[in-house]
């Protein structure tokens, strides 16, 4: 698959880079590289990408676009998350195609994880 034309990196505003870093880790194994203290980047077999601080946080109530993982166990997902100090912002509900919820991680920013199962 030829790299032209695609989403390369991808960079999401967090109010907290530690607590980030540590939900991250914990609830999907991300490996991070600091690189000082206002952002940190991090890489997994799918994608590359980054924290950088701000106040100013990825909600879609301010427009931002949402960011959604695929699980093939929802429920467990959402235990994890909750165990690692997520926060559910919208129960599971069914849509077309599968189940879902949203989640704010602890920096603040907002996710969304589904599943068709």
């Amino acid at each position: 698959m030829s790299k032209n034309m695609t989403i390369n990196y991808l960079e999401v505003p967090t109010s907290n880079i530690a607590a980030t870093k540590a939900f991250f880790t914990n609830v999907f194994n991300w490996s991070f590289t600091d690189y000082g203290e206002e952002y940190v980047a991090f890489s997994t077999a799918e994608m590359e990408g980054g924290f950088y601080l701000s106040e100013t946080l990825s909600l879609r109530a301010n427009g931002a676009a949402l960011i959604v993982f695929y699980t093939d166990e929802l429920e467990k997902t959402q235990i994890l998350i909750e165990q690692a100090n997520g926060k559910i912002t919208e129960p599971v509900f069914d849509f077309p195609g599968g189940r879902r919820f949203h989640f704010t991680e602890p920096g603040g920013s907002e996710f969304a994880v589904w599943s068709d199962n």
